[in-house]
């Protein structure tokens, strides 16, 4: 039997392993599993892929929602676990739960009625808008299964169990294997559904992780203090929720505006330059894996040990946690910077697009190791339940400042497609310096208030 995790109390770089192995394990599953519904759609006809990609930018908005009522779940319960308050905690979980509910609702019409109108704005006519919709409405149907998984994920991790959702993730990963065949071209009694089949497929995968993932928050210590009382909607909690939560649902949406800011300057260079970048961003993504989980364990740690008021803990995960970050994506930049046109061409064999990609890969080497930056702060950010901070981060990183430079760099300076990335990497430095020297006054001012708050 192993051994129970104490996020308040077990060294800082033993807990670091412990929670960010899991994590990284399940998003590199979670890649996966987007890749193995890539290949499937590909057998389908490339109509069916062009719809899988324009289905993205939508798809998107219950991604930013989800982890915006996770990383709330997480830091909420959390903070109340380090402060020794279980029954409270237990509550979190049932209000949660009701919060995903309700949410899940507002994003699910959402979807069903702004669909049409976001994909003729990419320019889809009324045949694709039809085959992505075979797909978009299934998906934002199961929306509910979604935003209840990833409530109950966020009340594992704030008690540093990472592995319950990498389980998820690696069985779904195999259950999509066999299920996308059998729904999209059918077999026996199961009809054929086409594109529609790859969204059961995942609806079905989901419901299955959310009934794992229930048994195991009914098999953790909070459950003892867990009824169907706790269910009743607490309005005070419910707004709590909602606070830590829109802003970082927000900062997520910029994720997806800095994206396509992005790729309205490449577009200036062609489809195939476009091409090219789609191809190398999938690469960089596998390497960031790591970063990824350690912004979980991150969040997880910091909450208790900022409801437990272990200050000290969280200067040390700060630190720790960012030169594991940046030391291992510096390694993974010497890889990727020499073995950026082989990783590129494993993707596509169009010439001019392995060597598109090949240029943003070697640049985003050299921005590597300031990436973890800004995934470390934004889940300090999140544990501290200071969330606004990570939106104001998301605008200036991600919008305002490098939209600015490369109007600038491409527009008056006339820059080529190369430019585009040496700006986003000199934007990327400026900010990741400036985000550094920022948190130690931010740390130093937010835990000044809360011991002159606990003096009186």
């Amino acid at each position: 039997m192993s051994k129970a995790i104490k996020l308040t109390k077990d060294p800082i770089w033993e807990l670091l392993r412990k929670v960010t192995i899991p994590a990284s394990v399940g998003s590199l599953f979670q890649t996966f599993y987007n890749l193995v519904d890539t290949w499937f759609a590909g057998r389908i006809s490339a109509e069916a892929i062009g719809a899988i990609a324009k289905s993205f930018p939508i798809y998107f908005v219950i991604i930013a929602v989800g982890v915006g009522i996770g990383a709330a779940t997480n830091s909420g319960i959390g903070n109340l676990l380090g402060a020794k308050k279980i029954n409270k905690a237990s509550l979190f979980i049932a209000q949660s739960v009701i919060f995903a509910l309700v949410t899940s609702i507002v994003v699910t019409l959402f979807g069903l009625n702004a669909s049409d109108f976001l994909l003729a704005v990419m320019g889809s006519d009324a045949a694709s808008i039809a085959l992505t919709r075979e797909y978009l409405d299934i998906i934002f149907y199961g929306t509910f299964i979604v935003m209840i998984q990833i409530s109950l994920n966020g009340a594992l991790n704030a008690q540093g169990d990472t592995k319950s959702y990498r389980n998820v993730l690696i069985f779904s990963f195999f259950l999509n294997i066999f299920l996308n065949p059998l729904f999209i071209w059918g077999y026996g009694i199961v009809p054929a559904y086409g594109i529609g089949g790859l969204a059961i497929a995942t609806v079905i995968s989901q419901s299955i992780g959310t009934i794992y993932l229930a048994y195991k928050i009914n098999s953790c210590k909070l459950r003892k203090y867990l009824s169907i009382k706790c269910f009743i909607p607490k309005f005070i909690l419910l707004k709590e929720l909602f606070s830590q939560a829109m802003p970082i649902m927000i900062s997520m949406l910029f994720i997806g505006v800095g994206i396509f800011n992005i790729l309205y300057f490449i577009g200036q260079f062609g489809d195939l330059a476009t091409a090219g970048y789609g191809a190398a961003l999938r690469v960089e993504q596998v390497f960031l894996l790591p970063v990824i989980g350690l912004n979980t364990a991150v969040l997880s740690i910091g909450g208790q040990n900022f409801g437990a008021k272990n200050y000290n803990r969280i200067r040390e995960l700060y630190t720790k946690a960012l030169f594991f970050g940046s030391s291992f994506m510096a390694v993974a930049g010497i890889v990727l910077f020499f073995g950026a046109e082989f990783f590129v061409s494993r993707f596509t064999d169009n010439a001019e697009a392995i060597y598109h990609g090949a240029i943003y890969l070697k640049v985003a080497a050299l921005i590597a190791p300031i990436y973890p930056v800004f995934f470390i702060t934004t889940a300090v950010f999140q544990a501290l339940k200071k969330p606004i901070y990570s939106l104001y981060l998301s605008v200036l990183r991600l919008t305002a400042f490098p939209f600015l430079s490369l109007w600038y760099v491409i527009n008056i300076k006339g820059g080529d497609y190369a430019d585009i990335f040496y700006t986003v990497m000199a934007t990327n430095w400026f900010m990741g310096i400036a985000v550094i020297i920022f948190i130690g006054y931010f740390l130093n001012n937010v835990f000044k208030q809360k011991k002159s708050h606990f003096s009186y």
